[in-house]
């Protein structure tokens, strides 16, 4: 037979009315608050006991009341003095108890005292944090890469602090854009990047340097986009200097370049503001490699494009526009060579022209075309070759000074010596009137004319 002492139920209207408000401000769920309140008050009435015994307490959300009461055997010989009570002990309860029985008596919460209540109120705001930290850790791993808006809380060392509303992210200095300047409560946009289970909570880590971050301000201000009309095939970015952005559709009827742009430029204006004038270059996508490379390359004009192998391309630019082509600094090949995912070598169409055929081979195969000796280089070549000729340092045989090659012989000496035996040949001379030296003189002609 089983007997209970009988007390009034403690009712807990106002308890489980907190409860459910925590449940509503945490976003925990009311059953995991529930259970929280029972191993607290569980811990509570063994406290209060003062000695082991199992404890049950039962929770009725709807009716608002609480019950706490212990639950033991009655036994001949205690072996788990938690769950067993001897018949002796059990029978000062109820007289009537038989060993086999169960005894139930019901705890009064009032009873329990300050310490046991301070105890339960301590396991209850441990928990309910606890359970708070998954859920956020839970809530913000499955929105990497989603688009977050906050306020700045604090700087410290370059790093910021955004306030999201349930909890806080931080913004790392190396996911800033360097142009940007901050102050404590300006709002602020990031995306989502990577979300740490720290032992002091979740850390949800954003980011304003991401390609993630692009194609999400695309998707908020572009609604072809955000209902799937568009796609954004990729995104690579230089931040805060120049990005470019691969777009497509499958619907004949939209241009995917002017759902982005928008009507004179507003929608991707506004994209640029938020990126501190980032310039943005959207592109057509295909997967035919010349034409991409092409939109890639405008406004510049790709004469030619050559595929190397499959990590390479050669692409032949218009002399005038290879500076625009490169970028500063090689900032626009360097995007171009992301967005195609190959290196790419690009040459001028008149300085590929100006190659030899061998050479002009070698660069379109991918090979380094070969180096031009400078002018200097040539010429001290040449001159050692002269140098190095067999009988320079003796004049040939006939012994004729015109046979004689000395090794400081100038250009102009040999210019000289050409025009004596020209005419010597073409102008016939009077021995007569040779001038001394063994030089031929004037022509009488010549002569006459001058002393006239």
């Amino acid at each position: 037979m089983k007997s209970k002492t009988k007390n009034e139920n403690v009712k807990a209207l106002d308890i489980v009315a907190a409860l459910s408000s925590v449940t509503k401000e945490k976003s925990i769920s009311m059953d995991l608050v529930s259970d929280t309140l029972r191993d607290a008050l569980v811990t509570a009435a063994k406290r209060y006991l003062g000695k082991p015994t199992n404890v049950e307490v039962k929770v009725d959300k709807e009716k608002g009341i609480i019950e706490v009461y212990t639950r033991q055997t009655v036994v001949e010989t205690v072996v788990d003095p938690e769950k067993e009570i001897s018949v002796d002990e059990a029978r000062k309860a109820d007289p009537e108890l038989e060993v086999g029985d169960e005894l139930m008596q019901e705890l009064d919460i009032d009873s329990f005292g300050r310490s046991a209540i301070q105890t339960a109120k301590q396991v209850i705001v441990q928990r309910v944090r606890e359970a708070e930290r998954e859920k956020v850790f839970a809530d913000y791993s499955e929105r990497i890469g989603e688009l977050v808006t906050g306020t700045v809380q604090q700087i410290d060392k370059g790093n910021i602090l955004v306030n999201l509303g349930r909890t806080e992210a931080l913004l790392p200095y190396k996911e800033q854009i360097r142009k940007e300047r901050y102050h404590q409560g300006d709002p602020i946009r990031g995306c989502i990047v990577e979300v740490k289970n720290n032992p002091k909570g979740p850390q949800v880590i954003v980011s304003r340097t991401a390609p993630e971050f692009l194609a999400r301000l695309f998707e908020l201000e572009v609604p072809e986009i955000f209902d799937k009309t568009v796609k954004i095939v990729k995104v690579v970015r230089d931040p805060g200097f120049r990005s470019k952005i691969a777009v497509t559709t499958s619907d004949d009827r939209v241009d995917p370049v002017g759902a982005c742009v928008g009507m004179r430029g507003n929608r991707v204006q506004a994209i640029v503001r938020e990126l501190s004038n980032e310039r943005i270059d959207i592109i057509n996508w295909t997967e035919e490699l010349s034409l991409l490379v092409r939109r890639v390359f405008s406004p510049a004009e790709v004469k030619r494009v050559v595929p190397v192998n499959e990590k390479k391309i050669v692409a032949v630019i218009r002399e005038d526009d290879l500076a625009q082509a490169i970028g500063k600094e090689g900032q626009n090949i360097r995007l171009a060579s992301k967005m195609i995912e190959k290196d790419i070598d690009v040459y001028g169409d008149e300085e590929l022209a100006a190659f030899s055929e061998d050479d002009r081979n070698a660069i379109l195969a991918g090979l380094p075309p070969k180096p031009v000796e400078p002018e200097e280089a040539k010429d001290a070549a040449a001159a050692d070759a002269t140098e190095e000729l067999p009988g320079a340092d003796a004049p040939a045989e006939g012994g004729g000074a015109e046979s004689a090659a000395e090794p400081e012989s100038s250009l102009e000496s040999l210019v000289e010596n050409a025009v004596e035996e020209e005419s010597e040949n073409e102008i016939e001379i009077d021995p007569d009137k040779a001038a001394p030296g063994g030089t031929a003189a004037e022509p009488s002609e010549g002569r006459d004319e001058e002393e006239a």
